[in-house]
């Protein structure tokens, strides 16, 4: 039952911190760090007790709980924990704790509401990456939306209705065609098997044609891309992240971002191989792309959040490019690089919404000569501009490095212009670091440097950057078994079946590593 509490834990403290909120503001904020804190017990037991097999074999997971949920459709309540599964859930929590520590000032109004939508929006993401029902897993993934569009039109900034509106409605319409393939498979297995069932595990090696194969990985790829994001897929990202609550852009860029990542890992290519297979060069174009035009989009802005924002394009193209090489170094660097990325990242967006707390304004044309007046805050900064561009011994240069290498196997251009959006990383976040620290103060800016608070919540995030770039081992033994499990489901669903010859990809002496 263990699952199931570290799922209820957070919904129920956030409807304590709603109703406690009535009496007095500051218990919403206690109530929401003591229910997250309680999950982080939990698990850091499921850590402990898993950590000898974290990666289990296929079948076996760390935790696991079945039961009959609407079994007259073949709805089950089935939730399961691996290596992977963990190290995203426990980014999810503590990652929740920082964003409630962030938003410890900035959020006066509606103080309860607002509680209760961050802590229903942490819900459904560990409801995603537990859930191993395909019903299950589409009612948490719709369970995020709603109270992250509240998050972002009521706690938002200038134009937070527009920018909630635009995030709506894209996700929205790219999960409904997530629940269309859904339904599709649910109908195909039906129809041969005689069995209509929605289990993650009956559904792998589902017999298809080509075509129908290609359609159900579309409307999978729509939800799981958009989310991503991947370009052309990711308008609606630099809006929501700038017109976002502090804690809000945390959420987005640090965890939601991931959502999209996972469900390409976990559902997308075991169950479709063959699409996917044909679909990989394509995917990872996608990817290359996204690194070098965010790179370049982010050097072009203007307001800090936005420029941040248009980071994570480029970070999570490494992500797309390391899932699509699907082979184990590359599959390992993916996983890195999404903690690594919602950690620093994360960082970079509270760093924005304190900076913005204090001088009113989010242009980098205003701002300059900030770093005498509060030269803790610029040597955190510089600390995180450093982890995003991937320094050596930080974790976003572990996770970027392993996808290089990885891709190196599978395709050597691509590679190559992978690591050009390298070079790019460095030059925004030195350009970054420059417009808003040093130069001249020709405002005359006077701002009080890091509260105790913001320096405790920054610190372990600096912390956690540190021990993934410095001992990467624990979380790469953590999701090794888990990411070999997947190939081999995979390679298992696509020999039942495709029994075509494997597809060649892009480069002189080898095939592409997919199943």
């Amino acid at each position: 039952m263990i699952l199931l509490w570290i799922i209820l834990i957070p919904f129920a403290g956030g409807l304590a911190a709603w109703v406690a909120a009535r009496r007095d503001h500051r218990l919403a904020r206690w109530v929401s760090l003591i229910a997250l804190a309680a999950d982080l017990v939990l698990l850091a037991c499921l850590w402990w007790g898993g950590h000898g097999n974290p990666g289990p074999a296929a079948g076996v997971w760390i935790a696991e709980i079945e039961r009959p949920w609407i079994p007259t459709l073949g709805i089950g309540f089935h939730l399961a924990m691996d290596g992977l599964s963990l190290l995203l859930v426990l980014l999810t929590v503590f990652l929740g704790l920082v964003a409630v520590l962030a938003s410890w000032t900035e959020i006066k109004s509606d103080v309860g509401f607002f509680h209760f939508n961050l802590m229903a929006t942490l819900t459904g993401i560990i409801g995603v990456f537990i859930a191993m029902d395909l019903f299950l897993f589409y009612f948490f993934w719709e369970l995020m939306l709603v109270p992250m569009y509240f998050l972002i039109a009521l706690w938002g900034h200038e134009r937070r209705r527009y920018a909630s509106m635009k995030f709506f409605i894209i996700t929205q319409l790219s999960g409904l065609a997530m629940l269309a393939a859904i339904l599709a498979l649910f109908f195909i297995h039906g129809s041969q098997t005689g069995t209509y069932t929605f289990d993650y595990r009956k559904l792998l090696g589902t017999p298809l044609s080509p075509d129908a194969a290609r359609l159900i990985l579309a409307g999978f790829l729509a939800a799981f891309l958009v989310k991503l994001p991947a370009v052309p897929f990711h308008t609606w990202l630099p809006d929501a992240h700038t017109e976002a609550p502090t804690a809000g852009s945390v959420i987005l860029a640090g965890l939601l971002l991931k959502t999209g990542a996972y469900g390409i890992i976990r559902f997308a290519v075991p169950l479709l191989p063959g699409a996917a297979m044909e679909f990989a060069p394509m995917a990872m174009a996608i990817g290359v792309v996204g690194i070098l035009y965010g790179a370049l989009l982010a050097f072009a802005q203007t307001d800090i959040k936005r420029l941040v924002a248009y980071t994570s394009v480029s970070h999570m193209g490494f992500v797309l490019l390391g899932i699509f090489a699907w082979n184990e170094v590359a599959l390992q660097g993916a996983v890195i690089q999404m903690l690594c990325h919602g950690v620093s990242t994360g960082a970079l967006f509270i760093l924005c919404g304190a900076l913005q707390e204090r001088i009113g304004t989010r242009d980098t044309q205003r701002m300059g000569g900030l770093w005498g007046a509060s030269p803790r805050m610029g040597g955190i900064w510089i600390f995180f501009a450093l982890a995003s561009l991937g320094l050596p011994g930080m974790g976003n240069f572990v996770g970027e490095f392993l996808v290089l290498l990885g891709t190196y196997r599978v395709s050597v251009p691509m590679t190559v212009l992978a690591a050009l959006g390298l070079v790019a990383s460095t030059i925004y976040a030195v350009w970054m670091v420059q417009k808003i620290f040093f130069g001249m103060n020709v405002q005359g800016w006077r701002i009080p440097d890091l509260s105790g608070r913001e320096m405790v919540s920054l610190t372990a995030l600096m912390a956690a950057i540190l021990w993934i770039g410095l001992y990467p081992q624990p979380c790469l033994d953590a999701a090794r078994g888990s990411l070999a499990s997947l190939r081999e489901k995979a390679q298992l669903a696509h020999q039942v079946t495709i029994q075509d010859k494997p597809v060649q990809v892009g480069r002189a002496g080898g095939a592409h590593e997919l199943p």
